[in-house]
């Protein structure tokens, strides 16, 4: 559980983390290190969109990556990998998944949206509650979403 825990609700799909860091050339390029309550993840993403989160301020937003391969697991639990820096391996339970725009959105101890890039595979073989496992390219990405009123 959040501690402090969260008062107002969210979308699953959204990652509820603290910005630790912005680009030095301003916050419209280059990438973000956020950090994620409860969790020692200190994740380096690329801006998707410029940000307007403060430094030490919690911030809400889309984490989205390109997934290889993505493989049903029986064992394991729920991580990102590594603790610091880019993703490049994520498992997790599948919350939900788009066929359309060949993703899925899994719950790694943060929500992760996967898209998936081989073409034998399609987001709706995968049912909800499912554990997967992927190895990530290079180049996850931040996308800010608007931050609902009285959000923790």
């Amino acid at each position: 559980m959040l501690y402090p825990a969260p008062t107002t609700k969210i979308d699953a799909a959204l990652a509820r983390g603290v910005l630790e860091s912005v680009p030095a050339g301003g916050r419209d390029s280059g990438h973000v290190v956020i950090s994620f309550p409860n969790t020692n993840y200190q994740t380096h993403l690329v801006l998707a969109a410029p940000i307007t989160g403060e430094i030490g301020k919690r911030i809400l937003g889309t984490i989205s990556v390109d997934a290889r391969r993505v493989d049903a697991v029986d064992t394991g639990g729920k991580y990102i990998e590594p603790v610091y820096g880019r993703p490049r391996r994520v498992q997790g339970r599948v919350i939900s998944h788009n066929d359309s725009a060949r993703t899925l959105v899994v719950d790694a101890g943060i929500p992760i949206h996967l898209h998936l890039l081989d073409e034998r595979q399609r987001p709706s073989g995968f049912p909800d509650g499912e554990l997967v496992s992927c190895d990530v390219l290079d180049g996850a990405t931040f996308t800010q979403a608007p931050t609902p009123a009285h959000a923790d």
